[in-house]
């Protein structure tokens, strides 16, 4: 299935593993997809959903996902799950060289089965967990990160969000699509290959619910965007900036929670994704790559981080006033120091940070790349 355009020839191409799963398979321009493959391990067959616990007291959903205790927890590299199948080693990706490949999670928190859920549940009945986790490999090569990715790599992981963005969103009962990278061991992470995930979720998250309201609101107020607005501010005022491009600016957001948290922002109002033009999809993934490579070059060792793509809701109302941005974070607070979240944060969600925005903003524009 060819997809792309004449800037970034980008194709791909479904194929399934020996349990069913799908492993969609992403060509750099200059590379191409894997017409056939084969997976021939013996997979146990995929179980049904786990399930959502409605919590009456928040509001939130909670996935209860127990088979996920048995996924597999920091391989060393010739065991790695995320390489290229060689030899007799067969991983969770049959082929022996790839550019980017997005498979369904084999532990997944939601999902195999698709549906809708209740928008809220009056007592203790759990909903099945609905939903699709996927993984997004980025590279075959088992060490670096996406910042060490050349510029027509980090393009073919865009063009891999948006069209699994695209896909996911018109799947039964998604809600909202979240593109995502855990990356360091300080972060969680229980692989080192560098990849990111993709959650489909059957309802809308506490925090997208948040963002959602505030966004429509200020639209319903106002007739004009949040972020717009947010970004406008930001670009006047200047000190929390950190880079801008014709499509795209990078800043410190002026309430950052975290010691390191930066936001990119599209120009264009955009809802995810999918709506990127071709020139905004090359644009953001070199300034993305950049953004990393400016947390990395802080210290003398790689920062870990969270980078978390909010993308708008599927409801139209939500969709209408929401616009696609990244926001980059990291618990590293010094050389040796990381915060954690305890009272404050964890239990009231209310944050303190140590270091204001626009000094953060200062440390960031000014390393050597």
């Amino acid at each position: 299935m060819p997809q792309g355009n004449a800037a970034h020839e980008a194709t791909h191409r479904v194929h399934h593993l020996a349990d069913g799963r799908e492993a969609i398979f992403f060509a750099d321009a200059s590379g191409s997809a894997p017409e056939e493959v084969h997976d021939t391990r013996d997979l146990d067959p995929r179980g049904e959903p786990g399930e959502l616990r409605y919590d009456r007291l928040t509001g939130d959903w909670v996935a209860v996902a127990a088979h996920r205790q048995s996924r597999t927890y920091l391989p060393p590299k010739d065991q790695c799950p995320l390489c290229p199948s060689t030899g007799g080693r067969h991983s969770e990706i049959p082929a022996e060289d790839f550019n980017v490949v997005v498979f369904e999670n084999r532990f997944p928190s939601l999902g195999p089965a698709l549906g809708r859920i209740p928008a809220a549940a009056t007592g203790h009945v759990p909903a099945p967990a609905y939903g699709r986790c996927e993984v997004v490999v980025f590279t075959p090569d088992h060490a670096g990160s996406f910042a060490s990715l050349d510029d027509d790599r980090a393009r073919t992981v865009v063009q891999a969000w948006a069209q699994r963005t695209e896909e996911l969103s018109a799947m039964e009962g998604i809600a909202q699509v979240f593109p995502f990278e855990n990356r360091g061991q300080d972060i969680g992470v229980t692989l080192h290959h560098p990849h990111g995930q993709i959650y489909a979720y059957p309802y809308l998250t506490p925090t997208a619910r948040k963002m959602a309201d505030q966004a429509v609101k200020h639209l319903e107020d106002t007739g004009r965007t949040l972020m717009g607005d947010i970004l406008e501010f930001e670009q006047a005022e200047g000190t929390r900036m950190v880079a801008q491009g014709e499509h795209f600016s990078v800043f410190v957001p002026y309430a950052a929670r975290w010691p390191l948290e930066a936001h990119l922002v599209p120009h264009r109002h955009v809802p995810d994704f999918a709506a990127l033009d071709n020139e905004e999809r090359g644009e953001l993934a070199v300034m993305y790559r950049d953004l990393l490579r400016r947390f990395d070059a802080l210290y003398q060792t790689p920062t870990p981080y969270i980078a978390a793509w909010h993308q708008a809701p599927i409801a139209a109302r939500e969709r209408a006033a929401s616009r696609l941005h990244l926001q980059l974070t990291s618990p590293r607070r010094a050389a040796d120091k990381l915060k954690f979240l305890a009272g404050s944060e964890a239990a009231m969600g209310a944050f303190i940070n140590d270091i204001p925005a626009e000094t953060t903003a200062a440390r960031l524009r000014e390393v050597s790349l």
